[in-house]
């Protein structure tokens, strides 16, 4: 079980009823995220917020898991400074790990989501899988079903299955391992997994298409990188994530891409700590993804 602080965001909470602004300026220098049991808020204003979600916990609620999930977190979080409601725009596997955007309205919500629907805002991943991908680039398209044990598939069945489009770029090799960036062009259920399976290389860790468990004790997908425009000001946002240091160590023996550090050179770290609340710059207390 996954025991999660939050780190102090960029912005401040503003009081009850009181409107966030929407410029988001640090009074220090922002601290990342350093066990896998932390939760960094990259921004948070009066229409978003944007996280670093950790493996092992939840994006939203399942008939087997109501209360332990990121949006049940970031909702409790939300109403004990305004009346706001937290809007799901998208997921991640509770396995993986990686950048999400959450919106405070409905007029948010249905602007975010009309920009993913559109590819007009981009999503990048890592992963470790296995094997060693000769090729340098390359792009997977089929149709992807799923079926009544909730297990996605690729089908040549029109009816039952949706086009799904994944590229592929291999930034570093081993002999049996490779580290990818995956860009989506769509975005189904399982689909980085599913489609990197088929290619004959499952992501290392993956529980329901790979060889499960590995020595890293999670999943190794994170995602690195999201662009969209602000809902409110139409502003470009881009968002980014470093390589969490338990899947660089997977291929360590590689050479690093830049995508293995952040713009300081400071690997991520991954979550052990426990406890709940805002930690960060100054006090414990909660002080206002």
């Amino acid at each position: 079980m996954v025991n999660l602080t939050f780190l102090r965001p960029l912005t401040r909470i503003a009081p009850p009823r009181e409107e966030l602004p929407l410029s988001h300026k640090s009074s220090g220098k922002r601290r990342r995220a350093n066990t896998d049991s932390e939760i960094e808020m990259m921004l948070e204003d009066r229409d978003l917020l944007v996280v670093v979600k950790p493996p092992g916990l939840l994006t939203i609620a399942t008939e087997a898991e109501r209360r332990r999930t990121l949006y049940a977190m970031l909702t409790e979080h939300v109403s004990r400074f305004s009346d706001k409601r937290i809007f799901i725009v998208h997921r991640l596997d509770r396995e993986a790990s990686g950048l999400l955007v959450f919106a405070k309205t409905e007029e948010a919500k249905q602007a975010l989501q009309a920009q993913f629907l559109d590819h007009s805002a981009g999503r990048t991943y890592l992963a470790v899988v296995e094997g060693s991908i000769p090729k340098d680039a390359f792009t997977i398209e089929s149709l992807l079903a799923e079926n009544t044990a909730f297990r996605c598939y690729t089908t040549r069945d029109a009816t039952k299955g949706k086009r799904a489009v994944t590229h592929v770029k291999v930034l570093a090799r081993t002999p049996h391992r490779t580290l990818v960036e995956v860009r989506l062009e769509t975005g189904r259920k399982h689909q980085i997994r599913v489609h990197l399976a088929d290619a004959g290389y499952p992501i290392v860790g993956d529980p329901a298409y790979g060889r499960g468990r590995s020595q890293i004790r999670r999943m190794a997908l994170h995602g690195a990188e999201l662009v969209f425009r602000h809902p409110h000001t139409g502003k470009e946002m881009k968002f980014t994530s470093p390589l969490p240091k338990s899947m660089a160590s997977l291929v360590a023996s590689a050479p690093h891409p830049a995508a293995a550090t952040d713009r300081a050179g400071e690997p991520a770290g991954e979550p052990k700590s426990k406890g709940s609340g805002f930690r960060g710059q100054g006090s414990g207390k909660s002080a206002g993804r």
